[in-house]
Formats: C-alpha cells, sequence, structure tokens
C-alpha cells in the first residue's frame, strides 16, 4: 500500500496556533506545546490508513467527502486527495463549539 503525505491547509494551521496560544497563556507553554503535539501527532496514521475516519455528516452536503479523527475535544477535518497521495487537514475544530460553526472555513 502506498504511503500519503499529510499536508496542513493554513486555515488548520492557524487553528492550532489559537489553540497553542489559548493553553500558553491559560495553563503554561509546557502544556500548550504538548497539546499541540498530540493533535498534530493524531494524524500520523492516516499516512498508512487514509479512511480509518469516520465521514463527517455535517459536511455531506458537500460535493467532496469529508472525514475526521478526535483527539480529545478537537476534530482534525480532513479530505482525501488520491490523485496526489495526499491527506489535507482543513481544520482543527472544538467540539464544544456549535456544530454548526463547522463549516465556516469553506
Amino acid at each position: 500500500m502506498n504511503s500519503y503525505t499529510v499536508i496542513w491547509s493554513e486555515f488548520a494551521e492557524k487553528q492550532v496556533q489559537a489553540i497553542y496560544e489559548y493553553y500558553y497563556f491559560k495553563a503554561s507553554p509546557d502544556i500548550a506545546t504538548n497539546l499541540v503535539r498530540s493533535i498534530v501527532h493524531t494524524a500520523d496514521p492516516l499516512t498508512q490508513n487514509p479512511y480509518m475516519g469516520q465521514r463527517e455528516e455535517a459536511l455531506r452536503r458537500l460535493e467532496k467527502k469529508y472525514r475526521y479523527l478526535v483527539f480529545k475535544n478537537y476534530k482534525l477535518i480532513y479530505r482525501v486527495e488520491e490523485e496526489t497521495l495526499s491527506i489535507k487537514i482543513l481544520d482543527v475544530f472544538d467540539t464544544r463549539l456549535s456544530p454548526i460553526k463547522i463549516g465556516r472555513n469553506g
């Protein structure tokens, strides 16, 4: 089986940065670093098994198929791009927010 490459969208990177900054100031730099590192590493298994995440029901109305993985309170929303053998992480969504906001980036 081919190995896929994980690519983070600019929007997803901004979300991760916002999570880091929040926990940096509200908790500690170590907690922020460990949380962000864990969020990023949640995507690692996708390189070998890109379809392991469930379909994202809130985005089913869109033409492309979106999937997600969960880490703590966060959903990593992604799309498999077979043509380029890549996984595009599109959003890191805090599940404590209203599900209506899940389509906020596109």
